[in-house]
């Protein structure tokens, strides 16, 4: 079965860390890119993160210097590392492939795969 599942997420007090896990199964993750969104109630889609097959990388303003994307092509997966965690980094956090790490709108060629999203909630 071909998903990306989502995992790491939960309740942080602000100035924690959490790290999230985006394990891919019936496809090899190696030659797609692989990104983070975030979506909060009442809010926009928020890009996050992405890191194509050569490990280029951006980060979303408001994330830049808190978060890294990485990925581990042996395990399939993908992670996000945040750290510095805010109020304001509260919201359901998406995987999927096919991002390109460059200008805006890194997934303008639509997701092949997506994740069902991870809850991350910061607060004290």
């Amino acid at each position: 079965q071909v998903q990306l599942v989502e995992s790491g997420g939960g309740l942080v007090q602000p100035g924690g860390s959490l790290t999230l896990s985006c394990a891919a199964s019936g496809f090899s993750l190696e030659y797609y890119g692989i990104g983070w969104f975030r979506q909060a109630p009442g809010k926009e889609r928020e890009e996050v993160s992405c890191i194509n097959s050569n490990g280029r990388t951006i980060y979303g303003d408001s994330v830049q210097g808190r978060f890294t994307i990485s990925r581990d092509n042996a395990k399939n997966t993908a992670y996000l590392q945040m750290n510095s965690l805010k109020p304001e980094d509260t919201a359901t956090y998406y995987c999927a492939t096919d991002c390109l790490p460059y200008g805006s709108d890194w997934w303008n060629n639509g997701m092949d795969y997506r994740g069902k999203g991870v809850l991350v909630t910061v607060s004290s």
